[in-house]
């Protein structure tokens, strides 16, 4: 059975980047610039990127990389 990602795109941005600090470079790559704004402790990972005219299936590939960086990491 297959682990259930760590990170979601409905999570906050404050929340990640809080628990997982080193997600913070692959949305800076990806293009979510938004990570020190105070927005981002309230919006979720999926406002800010369509916020930044991201397309869902460039959210969906970030998410992908940022656990990606979480599992590499454990």
């Amino acid at each position: 059975m297959a682990e259930e990602p760590k990170i979601t795109k409905d999570m906050t941005i404050g929340d990640v980047i809080e628990k997982h600090p080193d997600c913070a470079t692959v949305m800076m790559e990806s293009g979510l610039h938004c990570i020190g704004c105070h927005v981002a402790t309230h919006e979720s990972i999926e406002q800010g990127s369509q916020a930044h005219g991201m397309s869902d299936e460039d959210i969906d590939k970030m998410v992908v990389k940022m656990n990606e960086a979480i599992e590499k990491k454990d």
